[in-house]
């Protein structure tokens, strides 16, 4: 790019630069982003030839890739102690009295909070045992705190990692509303939780613990996009958000957010109130106009409107039950108000297809979803979002089935697709024993199994990940392997490291990643900038793959706020 170009491109840059979204980020439309994703740059991440030596070394000597996508976990909140990491040593003392690097959390008018607002509903998730009560929750000093032992003065209970806690608010403009330009002092004011979003927890027993001491953690790795779970697992195969064409006409009528604006009438990434809100995080959980599943009009510049939070799949297994009319109970009823259209952006997949590299998403409990979802529309499901205590087994989650809202994987139109790249946990660990696992796989684990709050214990999906790790170490394939194990998001729990700038997806809040492979550097911790399109790179990088545009766009946005691009995790690796 010569330097007239290079003038044109800044020209048309600077004035998009004074564009705030609730001070969060100095942040580019997605759309003009988009329309400079083909220019090439420096600072661009590409396929890359194999030119250079670290790409070489990566495709001669890795063959397999493995992603295990765990659930709603931030940094601080399982590794905050862990040793050689950016944890909780700089921001509180050994007692968990704060430090002058301590951003205390702030009230809804910008106030200081004098103590955090007490846990709405109470600790402990409904049903389970032991019970920590709303009212025992109350009074917690202004700073993070243990889960285990902070409410032990008035309920008499120690918690642990295998107490299942209620679940933390975890959208995509709340969150964007507790990062606060970076500060991270809006987590306990903007939280449905309260003050358990300053909670952590001791994990240093834990089996992931371990293995992260004797492979590499990394500490600086970021979700892929603001929010929660079904944004970031789309984010993971496509870096996109997913589209829904005429929102505002659909006959479906999807949830449409509805946000401040500034002073131009631009909108901002923060939700409107509902009129007669408290306005202190002490007096009640926070209430808004309407915190929808849709993005409004033209929000990221592009002129759509986006599915920002969870939609059900338009294929079973969805949440949504089928349509009556639908005699064999392939597809959720398209005129539910969250079921999602079916989507046709490029994904990972695509890209794997296109140098014929092997791949499959497994899914704990797929097979039993897939019966589960062709019940007649009337009878209750006994896997899908099931059952209702929480730990039951197997509480299949629909929405972190990404693939399986893409056009491509029609039940009808598509079956050979599905049967040969959606499949489930025991086809996995079968494939493993046998070393037959292909190039990429990931895997998404079963509700009870994936550390969720709210309906998963931290301990349970720990004990089946590190399980999983074993039989993968102990497969034909193991000695040429590289897994990489991380968390969708961070489940609405505080992180105290503030994210980089990036565009109007993302990255949000800091969350664990572990790489587990023979190549890797052992008992390290790698501090370098990631975020979960890092694990795309990595794909791409390995297998020469066309890069997506979503990975493009976020380079881009990174560069205009002075950002080098997320890394591919290869620091992380010994490549000889």
């Amino acid at each position: 790019m010569g330097p007239s170009r290079n003038r044109a491109r800044a020209s048309i840059l600077a004035p998009m630069k004074f564009i705030s979204r609730a001070g969060a980020h100095c942040l580019l439309p997605l759309g003009l982003i988009a329309a400079l994703a083909g220019c090439a740059g420096k600072n661009l991440v590409s396929s890359s030839d194999s030119g250079d030596a670290t790409t070489r070394a990566l495709r001669s000597q890795v063959d397999t890739i493995v992603v295990i996508y765990a659930e709603n976990r931030a940094f601080d909140n399982l590794y905050g102690n862990f040793p050689g990491a950016r944890g909780l040593g700089e921001v509180v003392d050994r007692d968990g009295r704060p430090l002058p690097l301590y951003v205390p959390q702030i009230d809804r008018d910008g106030s200081v909070l004098p103590v955090l607002p007490p846990t709405w509903g109470g600790v402990t998730a409904a049903g389970m045992q032991p019970v920590v009560t709303e009212a025992e929750s109350m009074g917690l000093p202004n700073a993070p705190f243990s889960i285990e032992h902070a409410f032990a003065a008035q309920s008499h209970v120690t918690l642990s990692t295998a107490t299942v806690t209620r679940d933390l608010v975890h959208r995509f403009f709340e969150h964007q509303m507790q990062i606060d330009g970076g500060k991270n002092d809006g987590y306990a004011a903007w939280s449905d939780a309260g003050g358990l979003a300053m909670g952590h927890y001791d994990y240093s027993q834990s089996a992931l613990y371990a293995l992260a001491k004797d492979f590499v953690l990394a500490d600086n790795f970021f979700q892929g996009a603001f929010g929660g779970s079904f944004l970031n697992h789309q984010y993971l195969i496509c870096a996109c958000a997913p589209v829904y064409p005429n929102a505002d006409t659909a006959a479906a009528k999807p949830s449409i957010a509805i946000l401040d604006r500034d002073a131009a009438g631009h909108y901002l990434p923060r939700l409107q109130p509902a009129k007669n809100a408290k306005p202190s995080a002490l007096d009640e959980p926070p209430r808004f106009a309407k915190s929808g599943n849709i993005a409004p009009l033209d929000y990221f510049g592009d002129g759509q409107f986006y599915a920002v939070n969870t939609m059900q799949p338009p294929y079973q297994p969805s949440g949504n039950a089928p349509a009556a009319a639908d005699a064999d109970a392939l597809y959720a009823d398209p005129h539910n108000a969250t079921t999602l259209p079916p989507q046709q952006q490029a994904t990972i997949g695509d890209a794997l297809d296109a140098k014929h590299v092997h791949w499959t998403w497994y899914s704990g409990s797929w097979d039993a979803a897939l019966a589960d979802g062709r019940r007649p529309a009337l009878k209750p499901r006994a896997v899908i979002y099931a059952p209702d205590t929480a730990g039951g087994n197997p509480d299949f989650q629909a929405h972190h089935q990404p693939f399986n809202y893409f056009e491509r994987f029609d039940p009808r139109a598509h079956a050979d697709q599905r049967a040969a790249h959606l499949q489930d946990y025991g086809a996995l660990v079968a494939a493993a024993a046998a070393g037959r696992l292909p190039a990429v796989a990931f895997y998404k684990p079963q509700g009870n199994l994936n550390q969720h709050a709210g309906y998963a214990s931290v301990a349970q999906g720990d004990a089946h990940i590190a399980e999983l790790v074993a039989k993968l170490r102990a497969s034909p394939q193991w000695r040429h392997m590289v897994i990489v194990i991380t968390y969708d998001e961070f489940g609405g729990a505080w992180d105290h490291v503030a994210p980089p700038q990036g565009d109007l997806l993302g990255p949000g809040a800091r969350i664990p990643a572990l790489l587990i492979s023979p190549f890797a550097r052992r008992g390290i911790v790698d501090h370098t900038q990631y975020d979960t399109e890092s694990i795309l790179r990595l794909i791409t990088r390995r297998f020469g793959l066309d890069v997506l545009p979503g990975i493009k766009i976020r380079d881009h946005a990174l560069a205009a706020h002075g950002a080098p691009p997320m890394g591919d995790l290869t620091n992380a690796l010994e490549l000889r």
